[in-house]
């Protein structure tokens, strides 16, 4: 596990950061395709170097994922920014994020107006992660540790539902939590993965495609 003291970043983010974001979302994702302005501003904003291990911070803008302890990572910037764009969510919809690490993609779902609940298996990072959100001051965040698989009954159901660690088959409790004429960006598979998108009409009926192929870490079942 890494050890992440408070970061004197947090009030006052260094001028390398500033221009390294800018870069990012100019080189890496605007550049692949990413056009919704909220989730550009947005990812112009978040200070990513805050959700990564002090040792990385250097790193935190390159084109790549990066580990955050526990066998997980933070995603490569280009996948926050194309998952967040392909939920295609207004402000004010309530959103369920599975598999919270580090907190960088429910801060960008925040950042776009959007109330988001987020759940994270691995109490160490969830707890982590809920200290940072806070002390950035994302309100508009709910975290809590559990079962992604289990989704979150108690809120459902949700305008939009984004996985960031990927299950060998879409869970079905995921599905039933989602509103009709929800979205549902999940990455799907064992060996070989797909960025899958599922759109649930009026009628509860389900639609899917497949997007691109993508690698995540597994998505890890309570017991």
């Amino acid at each position: 596990m890494f050890d992440w003291s408070p970061s004197w970043w947090i009030s006052e983010a260094p001028d390398w950061a500033q221009a390294a974001r800018v870069r990012m979302v100019n080189e890496q994702i605007a550049a692949r395709g990413v056009r919704d302005t909220r989730v550009l501003d947005a990812m112009k904003k978040v200070p990513r170097h805050l959700f990564v291990p002090p040792a990385l911070e250097r790193r935190a803008y390159d084109d790549s994922p990066l580990p955050i302890g526990q066998g997980q990572t933070i995603s490569q910037p280009y996948i926050v920014g194309s998952m967040t764009d392909l939920l295609d969510a207004s402000p004010g919809m309530k959103v369920l994020e599975i598999g919270t690490g580090s907190g960088y993609q429910a801060a960008i779902l925040a950042e776009v107006g959007l109330r988001v609940f987020s759940i994270e298996i691995v109490p160490g990072l969830a707890a982590q992660a809920r200290a940072l959100l806070e002390r950035l001051g994302y309100r508009q965040v709910t975290l809590r540790t559990g079962d992604g698989y289990a989704g979150w009954k108690e809120e459902a159901p949700f305008d939009r539902i984004i996985v960031t660690a990927a299950p060998p088959e879409v869970p079905q409790a995921l599905v039933d939590q989602l509103k009709p004429g929800g979205k549902m960006v999940v990455p799907v598979g064992r060996e070989y993965q797909e960025l899958l998108v599922i759109d649930k009409g009026p009628d509860g009926k389900v639609k899917r495609r497949v997007e691109y192929p993508v690698m995540f870490v597994p998505m890890v079942k309570g017991r």
